[in-house]
This record gives C-alpha cells, structure tokens and sequence, in this order.
C-alpha cells in the first residue's frame, strides 16, 4: 500500500494520508504525491471535488521527524525545504479552484492542521483533536498557519493557540468556525461523503466560479467584486447547465449536469 493514495471515483477526488502508524505523518516523498494529486485533481474534468483524509484514528501528525532532521542540516537548507518542497502543497491548494475538504478523522497537529486549515471547509469527526503544536518541539509554524488561522479564528485566538500549543477539540473546533461540520466517529465516513456527493452534483463551473469570487473578494473592494460577480453570472447563465438547472427547478425534477 502506498503511502498515499489518491482515487476518482463519481466526481470526487480523494486524497488518502496513509501511514496510520505514525499517525499519518508525512514523508517528502508523500508532500511531492499529495501536491502532484491536487494539479491532477485541478486539470481532470471528471474531479468536481476533492478530498482529504486519513487513514486510521490520525488526520496528520504533521511532518516526519526524521525526514525533517535529515534534510534540516542548516538554516538555507531548511529554508529550502519548506520552499521547494513542503510548500508545495500549499501553492497547488492555492491553484485549485474546485471545493476542497478536509475530512479530520482524527488527530491534526502542526503541518497537519495548517493541511486542515488550507483546505476550503473541515469536517470533523467528534474524537478530532487539532493542534498548532510547532511550539512544543521549539518551531514555528511552518506551513501557512500564520497565514490560515487567523484569518478564520481571528488573530487574538490565532497567537493563543500558536503561542501555547494547545489542543482544540472538535467541539471548540466548531465554536471557533475551524471546522464546518463535527459528526459522531461512527457516522463519519458516510456523513463526509454524502456532503462531498452533495456539492459535487452541482453544476462544476459554478462550483469553480463561486469559489474564485467568494477568494478574490476577500482581498478587494465591494465595487470590483460585483463587477467580477456580474462577469461570473454572465458567463453560467449561457451554459448547458445553467438551461438544465433552470428546466429541472420549473419542472420539479433532479437536474443531471454535464459540465457545460
């Protein structure tokens, strides 16, 4: 079995972190499948959705020690490692346009929450417990949750949780709008994958345009947002899909969507 997998199958993209014993830290090695699967994931037209997830009772453990301690010889070489490799990761989440989902199965500490982090929406399951953690073995955090968690949590609770450690149940975790959803552990599976299902039968390019505009207005004024919004809405209402979604609600009937 490889240490990562990555399947399609019916629309949705699946990313399986899988060394469920070390918790499913990650290997260089898995950094350069995981961030390859995402530009896979990005230029298939059958991927509406991704996901990520764990195998086991571990999300992500966060980075292999070891693997670190072996590259980490010197500061330039730790610097380049996070930039040449272990962000990676992070720069093909930031070229993916599709909705992207952390499924937490279970534990997420250091790079593995701020993987969480990047993703779109978190799903939870109730024995999920989440970290920033990198403190605790004399680190800063590494792999953007500088970047990511303050701008969901707010920055107060951000420096708390990154000055202290701590964890962060699922229950918090869903107080603090960390995570979407948090589901009983043996409801999990089946609960993640029908809310994947459920956005991934929806027409695609809406799903790829509401994601590019909800991201770009972010970071811009009101007026330049309604402007790019009315490009949007100009562009889905001439496809097949935008017709198909129009004639199934008049006619109160499930649409199909073909991505066109």
């Amino acid at each position: 079995m490889a240490d990562l997998e990555y399947t399609v199958r019916d629309g949705i993209g699946t990313i399986l972190l899988n060394r469920p014993r070390v918790k499913n830290a990650f290997t260089l090695d898995m950094i350069e499948s995981w961030a390859e699967a995402l530009r896979s994931a990005q230029l298939d037209d059958e991927v509406r959705v991704v996901v990520v997830t764990g195998a086991g009772d571990a999300f992500c453990a966060g980075i292999d020690l070891d693997a670190f301690a072996a590259e980490a010889t010197g500061p330039l070489s730790v610097k380049r490692l996070l930039d040449d490799r272990i962000h990676r990761v992070a720069y093909a989440v930031e070229d993916l346009d599709k909705p992207l989902i952390a499924a937490v199965n279970g534990t997420a500490v250091g790079a593995g929450m701020d993987m969480a982090l990047m993703c779109d929406i978190r799903l939870l399951a109730r024995s999920a417990r989440l970290s920033e953690g990198y403190i605790r073995i004399g680190l800063v955090p590494g792999d953007g949750g500088c970047y990511y968690l303050p701008r969901i949590v707010g920055t107060g609770k951000a420096l708390e949780l990154m000055w202290t450690g701590d964890f962060v149940d699922a229950g918090e975790a869903l107080r603090l709008r960390i995570a979407n959803h948090v589901y009983a552990d043996d409801e999990f599976g089946p609960a993640w994958q029908a809310l994947a299902r459920r956005i991934a039968d929806q027409p695609p390019l809406n799903l790829r345009l509401i994601k590019r505009a909800t991201y770009q207005s972010a970071n811009t004024d009101a007026r330049t947002a309604l402007d790019l919004i009315s490009s949007h809405m100009a562009v889905v209402h001439s496809t097949e899909d935008s017709a198909e979604a129009m004639d199934a609600f008049r006619n109160k009937r499930k649409p199909v969507f073909g991505g066109r």
